[in-house]
This record gives C-alpha cells, sequence and structure tokens, in this order.
C-alpha cells in the first residue's frame, strides 16, 4: 500500500541569537551578534497509509508542531524530505493545498466579529466548491458537530467549545483526505471532549480520511489511535501501536481491592500506591498478576477486585522518564 504522509530524515533547525550576561557583552552583540543553530526536529523518519489515525506524541518543545507544521507545507525543513498525498508540502501547489487541512486548537481561522457560516461562504469561494457540494457537505457536518444554532452567531458569542466545532467545520468544508489536528480538544470541558473525540472517528469511518493527531489528553489518544509516533528532543522514540508502547513502558497491570478489612499488610504482593479505608491499589507485574489475584481470592475475604492496564498518561510518563 503507498504510503498518504511518508517523511524521512525531517530536519529542522532554527539559527538562536546567543545570550552572553553583562552591559558590555549586550553593547556588542548590537554590532556583532552571534546565532547558534538549535534543532527543533532532527531525522525523524516515518510512514502513514490510508484511513489511518496515528497519535502523534511528546512533551511540550519536542518537535510536534514543527513537524506538522513542515508536513503541511508552513515550514520548509533544513534537510530530508516528506510527500503527502505525492507532494511535496512546502512546494505549496494548489492541488496539494486542496487536499490537506490542519486544525490547531490554540489558533483559529474564523473571523471573530463574524458568523461562522460567513466564513464558510468565504472557504466556499476559496476552495472553488460547488453550490450543490457545499450544501451537501455543509449539511452533513451541521448533523454530526451540532451546528444547527450556531453558524448564524457571532464567533465572539460563541463558547469555547462552540468554536472548536464550527473551526473542525470550516476545516472540512473542502473534504481534505488529511488532517492535521494540533491540540483540537485544548482547553475544552470532559464532555466537549468527547464530542469532538467522536466526531473525528465518525468523519474517518464516512470518509476514509488520514489523521495525524497531537494531543496533551491522552483520552484523546486511548479513544482514536491504534498507532503512536512518540518524539522527545526532536528525535524519534517510538513508532508502532499503542499496545506495544503501553507493553513496552508500563509491564505492570493496576490491581484494585476491596477488603473486609483497613489494616492488611499487602506490600509483599507488588507496589501499594494507594490505600484509603478498605480499598487498596496494587502494581504488580504482568506475569505475576494470575499469582497475585490467586493469592488474594484464597488469604482474603474481597468484596471486589479490578485488574487493569496503567492508565495512559501513566505510562507516557514513563516513556520520557526513561530517556
Amino acid at each position: 500500500m503507498v504510503p498518504v504522509i511518508e517523511a524521512r530524515g525531517l530536519t529542522k533547525s532554527f539559527k538562536v541569537p546567543v545570550r552572553q550576561s553583562g552591559l558590555g557583552a549586550a553593547v556588542r552583540s548590537l554590532f556583532d551578534r552571534k546565532f547558534t543553530l538549535v534543532d527543533a526536529v532532527k531525522d525523524v523518519s516515518f510512514t502513514i497509509h490510508p484511513g489511518e489515525i496515528v497519535g502523534f506524541l511528546g512533551p511540550n518543545g519536542a518537535g510536534k508542531t514543527t513537524t506538522l507544521k513542515m508536513l503541511s507545507g508552513l515550514l520548509h525543513p533544513t534537510s530530508g524530505t516528506a510527500t503527502v498525498n505525492g507532494h511535496v508540502p512546502w512546494q505549496r501547489d494548489n492541488t496539494y493545498l486542496r487536499t490537506i487541512n490542519m486544525v490547531m486548537g490554540n489558533r483559529h481561522q474564523l473571523s471573530w466579529d463574524l458568523p461562522a457560516g460567513d466564513t464558510y461562504r468565504l472557504h466556499q469561494a476559496i476552495y472553488q466548491i460547488p453550490e450543490a457540494e457545499f450544501k451537501r457537505t455543509l449539511e452533513e457536518l451541521t448533523d454530526l458537530l451540532d451546528l444547527q444554532n450556531l453558524l448564524t452567531k457571532p464567533v465572539r458569542n460563541l463558547s469555547l467549545g462552540e468554536r472548536m466545532k464550527c473551526e473542525l467545520g470550516a476545516a472540512l468544508l473542502h473534504r481534505p483526505e488529511v488532517m492535521f489536528l494540533d491540540e483540537p480538544t485544548l482547553g475544552l470541558d470532559v464532555t466537549m471532549q468527547h464530542r469532538i473525540r467522536d466526531f473525528v472517528q465518525s468523519y474517518n469511518l464516512r470518509h476514509g480520511s488520514t489523521i495525524l493527531l497531537t494531543s496533551h489528553y491522552m483520552a484523546d489518544i486511548a479513544a482514536l489511535c491504534e498507532r503512536v509516533v512518540v518524539i522527545h528532543r526532536g528525535q524519534l522514540l517510538f513508532d508502532g501501536p499503542l499496545a506495544r508502547l503501553v507493553a513496552r513502558f508500563a509491564p505492570v497491570k493496576r490491581l484494585t481491592v476491596e477488603l473486609d478489612t483497613a489494616d492488611a499488610d499487602l506490600g509483599d504482593l507488588g507496589t501499594l500506591v494507594a490505600h484509603n479505608g478498605f480499598t487498596y491499589q496494587l502494581e504488580v507485574a504482568k506475569d505475576e498478576t494470575t499469582e497475585v489475584t490467586s493469592h488474594l481470592l484464597a488469604n482474603y475475604n474481597l468484596s471486589d477486585i479490578a485488574v487493569e492496564d496503567l492508565p495512559i498518561e501513566r505510562v507516557i510518563e514513563q516513556v520520557f522518564a526513561t530517556e
């Protein structure tokens, strides 16, 4: 299968002024400023195939947004190559730009003083969308995103969650084949995060779009992505199934048990991470889970027991703590 997105050795370096302390150094820098190169992204390679939703993870400053900007054509790499839908992104030809869109949780394309519906009409003109197709797409997006009562209100009067729904609608009017979603649920409440996730999943299933998603809300990643690409300090750290990431960096299970006593000594069975009254929470090596569970059932009166993987947030913490 031919990949939709292919990055090979992508590197982006920025020239940063060297700051020296002291008044004399500050004055000299006005006439002889010295610079150093900082690699925001260094030798990153991966491929993404049609219809995939891939999580793109990393701490702040890891190079996620810089990579997305190169793939969307907003930045030219220092070195390396990339193709998206067979096009070189930074050449920014119109054919390519019609096949992609990028939504950033902290950047907005809607006009603040106009209703979103007016901006949608502007996008129709920019992308030269035929009227019948525009109406068909708008009807679908209105239904999926519940936009019925939002499109005629000035954007400044919408809540953050309502604005993000309208932003997604604007980004999808021309039916892009590739979507770069950079923190699309940033700042949203739990209910709205869930609605945005449901929409992204539904849209992907309906249209087979390819999505590269960054998010600090690990619930987004767990709900939408079977595969993740992890970068740290600008370099590729992991590329593979989310389940393999969990197995590699979190080789433990979490056991939550409720006993008939509040003073049980369970320290020998695993790492006791929480104890509240009659409820105990243990972290146990995966290959010892069955043995520990059997021991608890045989030696204690259990009211309840639950066995689960570590929360994905903890797994990601382990990933970056290891490096």
